[in-house]
């Protein structure tokens, strides 16, 4: 079915998003970032010049609106599928439609896919040959980040435009204007509250879709005054909203995004931002397992030796998510947030380990000092291994001065161990032994 289709019958019980379509991009509302005047988006596309394009963004930001405007201003074909319903066989015989037509009438062809990221492999390389040869004119439109999901051999023929959540004020003039025109519910008498509408902007987060959408519910179902208008308030746009939808794609960008504000609050030391982000992500449906796996990366990485408890912490969150599952640890593991993110920080162990890799990587294989061999296989101890080895349990305070490096890397450190939290505790010990180690140097 054509996705802008628009016969009588249609358009008329057609939802309201889909029947306040905007005609030109004069109409179009938002994303001046690329169709602002003199943007050379809207160039190509008053021009008509425009070339392959892959249309990037969330949902209700105007992706198929751009390629309905497209299509009603191009002097070409414009055939347009959408990839859920659109097979290899289909993909196929619209290349060699488009190269005939080229060929033989001198016209181009511009092929719109929406969501094109469900289009497989084999699919996308069914259009590669003539989006190459320039018998297509490829618009793409996906939610997904299409580095992620499109082939990058038709990334390299494309150029990638990202749109935008519109702001508030675009959602408000796209309301507006709905109320007004007779293609929407100008016909309708209605009177809706600046909070009313105010309310369905912020909880439509973004997306003009459900905006217009929920706007019309609100209307349709008010009830007439005396006068017949059909007034809503802020209750009555409380109740035809519902629940605010939360944007959360577990594949894409928003999954990266969110679990980054995840982390980034946690190191932060905000509990209250981290328990906001990662109930952003149980909402969503997120893995329940991957959000506690960043738990335990981030109590060793970022808390570390300042609190040690931190990994237990994260541990015991897996094992009661193990144990008892979804929705009970929930729990469990907002304690292990509340407690990584409020716990003292310090970053000293992933900086040591990174610093003593680095090293081996540079230096190789040193061999190991004669006296901390393993003397206990067949020979060992013909060949002096273990020989010299000092029992540290065998000496006062469990500790005993000698060396436990090859001896061309006597001086080297690598764990610097922060004021912070425990580690200033651990920190004041090894300085200690550095000093006994200092005085038995100058010993003769």
């Amino acid at each position: 079915m054509d996705l802008f289709e628009s016969s009588p019958l249609r358009h008329e019980h057609a939802p309201l998003a889909v029947r306040m379509r905007p005609e030109s991009l004069e109409e179009y509302v938002g994303q001046e970032h690329i169709l602002g005047p003199g943007r050379l988006l809207r160039r190509a596309i008053t021009e008509d010049i425009l070339r392959s394009i892959i249309l990037y963004g969330p949902p209700g930001v105007g992706k198929t609106t751009l390629g309905y405007v497209i299509s009603k201003t191009t002097k070409g074909v414009f055939v347009n599928v959408s990839a859920t319903t659109t097979g290899a066989a289909e993909l196929k015989r619209l290349a060699e439609e488009a190269r005939d037509r080229r060929a033989f009438h001198g016209q181009r062809t511009i092929l719109f896919v929406d969501e094109i990221q469900r289009l497989n492999k084999a699919q996308q390389d069914v259009l590669l040959p003539a989006v190459e040869k320039g018998d297509l004119i490829l618009i793409g439109a996906t939610t997904e980040n299409p580095y992620f999901e499109v082939n990058a051999a038709l990334l390299s023929r494309s150029q990638i435009y990202q749109l935008k959540p519109l702001e508030d004020h675009h959602l408000l003039t796209l309301a507006r204007r709905a109320l007004q025109d007779p293609r929407g519910l100008g016909e309708v008498p209605n009177q809706v509250s600046e909070e009313a509408l105010a309310h369905l902007v912020r909880i439509a987060n973004g997306d003009a879709r459900v905006l217009l959408n929920t706007l019309e519910f609100a209307v349709l179902t008010a009830l007439p005054n005396e006068e017949g208008v059909r007034v809503v308030d802020l209750p009555a746009a409380e109740e035809a909203a519902q629940a605010q939808r939360v944007r959360y794609d577990k594949t894409g960008d928003q999954h990266y995004d969110v679990i980054s504000a995840f982390i980034k609050s946690l190191r932060g030391s905000d509990p209250d931002a981290a328990l906001y982000w990662y109930a952003r992500m149980v909402y969503a449906g997120e893995d329940p397992r991957f959000v506690v796996r960043r738990l335990l990366v981030h109590a060793a990485e970022d808390v570390g030796m300042a609190d040690p408890t931190a990994l237990l912490m994260a541990q015991a969150a897996g094992f009661a998510l193990e144990w008892l599952g979804m929705p009970e640890a929930r729990i469990p593991i907002a304690q292990a947030i509340i407690y990584i993110a409020t716990a003292p920080k310090s970053n000293s162990v992933i900086t040591a380990v990174d610093a003593a890799l680095a090293a081996v990587e540079k230096s190789g294989a040193e061999p190991v000092p004669v006296h901390l061999r393993d003397a206990h296989y067949a020979g060992a101890a013909q060949l002096g291994h273990g020989k010299g080895y000092k029992y540290p349990h065998d000496y006062p305070h469990h500790y005993v001065v000698q060396d436990y490096l090859p001896e061309n890397m006597r001086d080297f450190r690598v764990y610097e161990p922060s004021d912070q939290g425990r580690e200033k505790v651990i920190k004041e010990r090894l300085a200690y032994f550095a000093q006994l180690k200092a005085k038995r140097t100058k010993e003769p």
